[in-house]
């Protein structure tokens, strides 16, 4: 069975099917409060390195190889993976990420790493 992962931007609204919210960055999104984000963990240890996130810097053409390297990232982060897919099967994920491009972040390659749906881009 594959597990029932969506993401979504923090700065969208919670939903009542968002399941388990787990904010995946290092960094508290800007402007959100704890209340607004209605988080179930804050698991900052499962984003990627600065060193990785500053190399990326969201640029398309460096996508396919961020995607790689993050993979290799948390091949050697198993107490994270492990923790996040625990959540998995117990139930619909929401990774709750800040970065403005929807196409191409970290969320969507974790999410596509524990074999998640990508998919919950404006609300759905």
């Amino acid at each position: 069975m594959k597990a029932d992962v969506r993401i979504k931007r923090a700065y969208e609204p919670p939903a009542s099917d968002d399941g388990a919210r787990v904010l995946v960055d290092r960094i508290w999104p800007r402007g959100v409060t704890k209340e607004a984000a209605a988080l179930m963990l804050w698991l900052k240890d499962i984003a990627p390195t600065t060193s990785l996130r500053k190399w990326f810097g969201h640029d398309p053409a460096r996508w396919t190889e961020f995607q790689r390297r993050y993979h290799a990232e948390l091949n050697q982060n198993r107490a994270a993976v492990e923790q996040l897919a625990d959540l998995a099967k117990a139930g619909r994920v929401t990774l709750v990420y800040g970065a403005h491009d929807t196409m191409h972040n970290h969320a969507l390659a974790l999410a596509d790493y524990i074999g998640g749906i990508k998919k919950s881009y404006g609300g759905e």
